[in-house]
């Protein structure tokens, strides 16, 4: 069973997938389901931060530092967003021992 996404969860791109930004926006294509997927502008900069393991929390930091939204709304899609992406194979949920991997 997979771990419950939490702040304090380590998520990382997953390897099988790539992806190129368009304009503001993002497209990614699992490799593995042969899937396109679209992020907007927000959804793309998750995707930048993905590059590297990161904590929910430092990610919840980040975008709001970064954009204008309230902390409990950027925590709550901030979660959604990760779930969704991680049911689709497009991101990996690490132990935060195993970050630095």
């Amino acid at each position: 069973m997979d771990p419950i996404l939490s702040l304090g969860s380590v998520v990382v791109a997953a390897a099988e997938q790539v992806s190129c930004p368009l304009g503001e926006e993002s497209a990614i294509l699992n490799l593995k389901n042969s899937v396109y997927y679209g992020m907007n502008p927000v959804g793309a900069r998750v995707w930048i931060l993905l590059q590297q393991p990161r904590s929910v929390s430092e990610l919840r930091d980040t975008l709001l530092d970064e954009y204008e939204v309230a902390a409990d709304k950027c925590e709550h899609e901030l979660l959604e967003l990760l779930e969704k992406m991680r049911v689709e194979g497009l991101v990996e949920v690490r132990d935060a021992a195993t970050r630095s991997v």
